[in-house]
């Protein structure tokens, strides 16, 4: 089975290194050249990563980028494939956007996952003519290193739609778990919460960012800081979920000030330099 993955950023990018990982033929499609060879540079490094610790063969890294393919036609991409993994940023009306077009361009009986850690899966299955072969698939950054995949059974998913996927995930090497549509899912709606607690403690000076981080990883076994994972996620996208579950659940998720004034101030983590550290 072909796999395409629409979208070449982080998410993307990891997904589709799980997919060749997992033996399929792969497709990664971004808007621009730029992205996509970034994407496969990624790509690359983590497969030689893996050669240097002596976790795969270098012939069987040469294998895995063999079955990648990038590409900015998302025509292309779609030809021929079994299932679709979106992983576009997570902006509603873009990802509708992106399922009208995967149901004109991609073969009538593919898969068709997000991989939205937020949004309603049943929305982006309500845009298509089929939403019963609709689904969520929600990774974790880094992919390659982290082993849960979230199955979200939206309102109409079929269960040949959810099986399909988690034959996929389990020959990523991925354990699973299944939730029913609620916003923020289990992980997302647990961590966004911690997240945002910790930034009201930050914010009311309870205690610094290093020691805050330092007491849930040493206190509670968390293996990252609450701010040490909102850096690597980046601090919009935090801010953006907390802000749907907000409208979605009530008062207890509004977002703290201070997150919001972080993100306002260009702050929004490792991937612009500075966050609640700098890099």
């Amino acid at each position: 089975m072909r796999i395409t993955v629409v979208g070449a950023g982080t998410m993307g990018h990891g997904i589709a290194h799980a997919a060749i990982a997992g033996g399929f033929d792969t497709r990664i499609y971004d808007v621009s050249q730029g992205a996509v060879d970034k994407g496969r540079t990624a790509i690359a490094h983590i497969v030689g990563k893996g050669v240097e610790l002596g976790k795969i063969t270098a012939a069987e890294a040469d294998a895995m980028l063999r079955r990648l393919t990038v590409t900015t036609s998302l025509a292309e991409a779609l030809a021929e494939a079994g299932m679709v993994i979106e992983a576009a940023p997570e902006k509603i009306d873009l990802k509708l956007q992106l399922f009208q077009q995967i149901e004109q361009l991609a073969p009538a009986n593919a898969v068709i996952a997000s991989n939205t850690s937020a949004l309603s899966v049943t929305e982006m299955a309500g845009s298509i003519a089929n939403p019963g072969r609709v689904a969520g698939m929600h990774f974790f950054n880094p992919v390659h290193k982290m082993k849960l995949v979230e199955i979200v059974r939206a309102l109409e998913s079929t269960p040949a739609t959810l099986e399909a996927i988690e034959d996929v995930a389990r020959r990523m090497g991925k354990e699973t778990v299944l939730v029913r549509e609620s916003p923020g899912f289990i992980t997302t709606r647990v961590n966004a919460s911690i997240g945002n607690e910790a930034f009201y403690m930050l914010m009311e000076g309870v205690a610094s960012a290093r020691d805050i981080d330092k007491a849930l990883k040493l206190g509670l076994n968390h293996p990252m800081g609450p701010f040490e994972l909102v850096d690597l996620v980046g601090l919009d996208t935090r801010l953006s979920i907390l802000e749907y579950l907000h409208k979605s659940l009530g008062e207890k998720y509004r977002p703290c000030p201070l997150l919001a004034q972080y993100v306002k101030a260009g702050r929004l983590g490792k991937k612009a330099g500075r966050g609640v550290y700098d890099y």
